[in-house]
């Protein structure tokens, strides 16, 4: 950490509950600057990492797009397809599942969605629209997808194989949905030109803040680690090297060891409680990961059979798998 810290103390990190799926995170006290350096970094990764579910197509009986009309539908298929989009769901699989949603009079809501127990409706109360006693009621299946960031509708229909009447919407995966920041002016001591970072969070309950915030930190730390695993061995001036063979040896080894691959773990999209227990554990990246054995997972804070039966479904997505026990 930053030398201050000798004076005034290694920073404090205390959470408050604001109500609902939010929290306020205050960390202080932190070096002049550093307060919009970690803020910022945190509010990035918060907002564009943190994977999450969304519905990304919706098929409606009778309906070939989405300027199509639904008699006794009080909003059109267009406006129907927004709502939808506002749906918050919680999907424990990596698979695409295809989930139903039926009604034949009064309001469409969010609870009127029928899937298996792989996916949960966070807010079922969400109204979607409205049918009228002499509407013919509609019948619909929505696809749900585990991803993360921004995903257009566009982007979809290029690689569609779904079949016909598919409307594709933009999917927006990400459980966060605010992140705010403050920096103000803290002092300890003689030091008055001390930073306070304030970072507020809010999901649609997903996940808890605690841990996208926790999430957010593990993906900052293991990128800032590529730095301090590629270090290139620095080249001593010829006139001071001393190289004898097995120091030449030692060398090649050396570049051996800083040519390895390193693919970070995030890129396996792994759920936030498991990506958290590995990166806990010092694992990092996918090499480190499948040199490691069921038997050192199972021993991991945190892990367990459902993040092992994680693991191992998504490594042979890749034609991978852990370690043999010894």
């Amino acid at each position: 950490m930053h030398i201050i810290h000798d004076e005034i103390g290694s920073p404090k990190i205390t959470s408050k509950s604001t109500g609902g799926n939010s929290a306020l995170f205050t960390i202080a006290p932190l070096p002049n600057g550093y307060g919009m350096t970690l803020g910022n970094a945190l509010r990035r990764v918060l907002l564009s990492s943190v994977p999450g579910a969304a519905i990304t197509a919706v098929r409606i009986d009778g309906v070939s797009h989405e300027y199509t009309t639904i008699t006794g539908l009080k909003d059109t298929i267009l406006d129907f397809c927004l709502n939808l989009k506002q749906v918050s769901l919680q999907k424990f699989g990596k698979e695409v599942e295809i989930i139903t949603l039926s009604k034949k009079t009064g309001d469409i809501t969010a609870k009127d969605i029928k899937g298996s127990s792989d996916i949960e409706v966070l807010n079922p109360d969400l109204v979607l629209s409205t049918l009228g006693k002499k509407g013919s009621g509609i019948t619909a299946e929505l696809k749900v997808e585990k991803g993360v960031g921004y995903l257009p509708a566009a982007q979809q229909q290029k690689t569609a194989e779904d079949g016909e009447n598919w409307i594709y919407l933009d999917a927006t995966f990400s459980p966060v949905r605010r992140v705010r920041y403050d920096v103000t002016a803290t002092r300890v001591g003689e030091n008055t030109d001390l930073d306070k970072l304030e970072i507020e969070i809010e999901t649609n309950g997903s996940l808890s803040p605690e841990d996208a915030m926790k999430f957010s930190a593990s993906v900052l730390h293991s990128y800032y680690d590529l730095f301090q695993k590629d270090q290139e061995d620095i080249v001593e001036p010829e006139f001071l090297s001393t190289t004898t063979s097995a120091a030449s040896s030692q060398e090649e080894e050396s570049e051996d060891d800083v040519q390895e691959s390193y693919t970070p773990i995030e890129v396996l999209n792994l759920s936030p409680r498991t990506l958290n227990a590995l990166i806990n554990g010092e694992i990092g990246s996918i090499e480190e990961l499948v040199k490691c054995s069921s038997a050192k997972l199972e021993n991991l804070r945190g892990f367990g059979k459902k993040a092992m039966d994680e693991i191992a479904e998504v490594l042979a997505t890749r034609g991978l798998s852990l370690s043999d026990d010894e």
